[in-house]
């Protein structure tokens, strides 16, 4: 099993594990990823800016999907009720639109993709990843807090969704 970056013929794939992790949160009465995004359009624009990558096993099949950036998120410069771990003005990581292909779901892919974008961080002398999720998403929360990542407020997306903030200093 390996990471690597997603290419343009990896798309297909992607969105049916987008379109999964889609029904699911609806399954689940998440109110996240239901409003037609993300979409084709904006994995393509992951993928030409090189920040798409995808878990392939063995066979060369993809089994899971996240994007990861060092590119700032505009809508983490003000946090609600909280404040982030590292300034805002430092380098930092970012990852989003991460979602596991439903029949390997509990192997643990989502914390290999994590192990791999820390390694980034680590490589780079960058101290700090940032992610947010929805206030229902559990499961995500879970595996960040499990993952040593630290809630740190509110934010709002550019769709005007509150999200749930957290943060992780990495240990050099």
């Amino acid at each position: 099993m390996i990471i690597r970056q997603s290419r343009t013929e990896d798309i297909p794939e992607i969105m049916t594990i987008i379109n999964d992790a889609k029904t699911y949160l609806a399954s689940q009465n998440i109110n996240q990823w239901q409003n037609g995004y993300p979409n084709t359009e904006q994995v393509e624009n992951d993928i030409l800016k090189k920040e798409s990558y995808v878990v392939v096993n063995d066979d060369h099949k993809i089994m899971a999907t996240s994007m990861f950036t060092l590119r700032k998120e505009p809508t983490y410069k003000e946090v609600i009720n909280g404040n982030w771990l590292i300034s805002e003005d430092e380098i930092y990581g970012v990852i989003h639109r991460m979602a596991i292909k439903k029949e390997f779901k509990k192997l643990g892919l989502a914390t290999f993709l994590f192990d791999e974008f820390h390694q980034q961080l680590k490589d780079k002398n960058i101290q700090s990843l940032k992610i947010d999720t929805h206030e229902e998403n559990l499961g995500m929360q879970a595996l960040i807090k499990k993952l040593g990542y630290t809630y740190c407020g509110i934010i709002y997306t550019s769709y005007n969704a509150k999200r749930l903030a957290f943060e992780k200093v990495i240990s050099q």
